[in-house]
């Protein structure tokens, strides 16, 4: 088989094409391309179906690295072509959530246990800390350490790398707020909230935390072995009645440890992160809906919250 591959702009990527047996898989293809140019490696390749090949105003079909190209060739064992986009520089998920997370992690005890605060401003000798601001720490350090811990031992990510400028941004985003968080949470002129209040606050948030550890676990056994396995309805715990019960219980927490603190810093970080969890959460709502419509011998979806209850 003759697969010629052409970049999104229409020039042949490699010239000449590539011969390759009629049984080889996308992923042998991949390393074809990778032997003839070192810079796509297949992490960095994106191969998808011409326009034409599907329809007019439909979205390319993406080749699977575990499948075979005739699969792909509509028959045709001697032809094939394929567009292929440079994803640029990669890096691991594992990667990825290991240093957006390990930043927090070392940042919120800086402020806990350094002199931060003589460097910005005269606040005297510091006073002694609060019980609620040492649990704060506490149940800071769990979160983050359990967050590393589950990307190394729990998650099964359906993609095996993400773009190096997504380390940036999304390191950007969890180290700015946990400096904002710690330096109010650790502030010399901190005023705690009664003490009823941050037990309570805490006691939800941490119930919360182990929550979100089962709905991973959860996760992480639909999935079985194979991290790229097609959607499946998720079943048992909290999924029974929420889409996204992972989501539920990670904001829920954070809900928890904002009762206990009461920041402002807190409190936008809670609403942030909600906001992009929202918009996650729909969009696996509606393609589970989607793919489980009853139709032709195809399971209904269940009526359930999308992922907060009560509100949504």
């Amino acid at each position: 088989m003759k697969i010629t591959v052409l970049s999104l702009n229409g020039n042949e990527v490699i010239n000449g094409g590539v011969e390759l047996h009629a049984s080889a898989m996308v992923s042998d293809l991949q390393q074809a391309i990778y032997s003839r140019t070192k810079k796509l490696n297949p992490a960095r390749q994106r191969l998808t179906l011409p326009l034409q090949s599907v329809g007019d105003g439909k979205r390319p079909v993406v080749l699977n690295p575990k499948k075979k190209l005739a699969e792909y060739s509509n028959g045709n064992e001697k032809n094939l072509t394929v567009m292929l986009k440079d994803l640029g520089p990669q890096v691991s998920y594992r990667t990825l959530f290991f240093w957006e997370y390990f930043g927090p992690l070392v940042i919120y005890p800086i402020f806990y246990f350094l002199p931060v605060y003589s460097f910005v401003g005269n606040y005297g000798e510091r006073k002694k800390m609060h019980q609620v601001q040492t649990f704060a720490l506490y149940y800071w350090c769990f979160h983050y350490f359990k967050r590393i811990m589950e990307t190394f031992f729990v998650h099964r990510f359906s993609h095996a790398t993400s773009p190096v400028s997504n380390v940036y941004r999304n390191c950007a985003y969890y180290w700015t707020f946990a400096a904002c968080i710690a330096y109010n949470v650790n502030h010399p002129l901190y005023a705690p909230v009664g003490e009823l209040q941050w037990k309570i606050g805490f006691g939800f948030g941490l119930l919360c935390q182990i929550s979100n550890l089962y709905c991973h676990i959860i996760l992480k056994q639909l999935r079985g072995s194979d991290a790229s396995a097609g959607y499946q309805i998720p079943k048992g715990f909290l999924f029974n009645w929420v889409t996204c019960a992972n989501y539920t219980t990670e904001i829920y927490q954070w809900l928890g440890f904002n009762i206990a603190t009461q920041t402002l810093a807190g409190y936008l970080f809670l609403t942030v992160g909600s906001c992009f969890m929202y918009n996650w959460a729909v969009g696996k709502h509606r393609r589970l809906n989607k793919l489980f419509d009853g139709k032709d011998g195809r399971p209904k979806y269940p009526n359930r919250w999308v992922f907060l209850p009560p509100f949504y």
